[in-house]
Formats: C-alpha cells, structure tokens, sequence
C-alpha cells in the first residue's frame, strides 16, 4: 500500500507550505505591550536617522571646505 500522507517519498514536496505556515506565525500579534514599545521606537527611528544622516553631510562638506582653504 502506497504511503499517500507523506509528500517527500513522492517528490512533489511543496515547500511554500513551510513558508506559508511560517509566515501565519510571524503574523500573529504577540501577547504583551511588545506592539506599543516597537510603535513607539518606529515613529521616531527615521526622523532621527535623517538629521543625523545631514548633520554627518553638513560636516563633511565643512571639513572639505576648510581643507581646501587651509
């Protein structure tokens, strides 16, 4: 009698089905303020990498002028 319930003795094992059952589990929202601490850390995260990201420019552009003038 052939083995019907298993998909890797007949070679067409999907393995989306790993990746779709992973997925379900990611989405799940956790238990806990974890979704309130992550919400409050991300409304703020970009703001503060862009200033400094032009803070960082700004300096660079004077160190470079300040070598060129020197």
């Amino acid at each position: 009698m052939a083995d019907n319930q298993n998909p890797h003795t007949q070679g067409n094992y999907d393995p989306a089905g790993s990746t779709q059952m992973f997925r379900a589990f990611v989405d799940e929202t956790p238990s806990g303020g974890r979704q309130a601490a992550s919400a409050a850390a991300g409304s703020s995260g970009p703001r503060v990498g862009v200033i400094v990201g032009v803070l960082a420019a700004v300096a660079v552009v004077a160190a470079v002028v300040w070598l060129a003038l020197a």
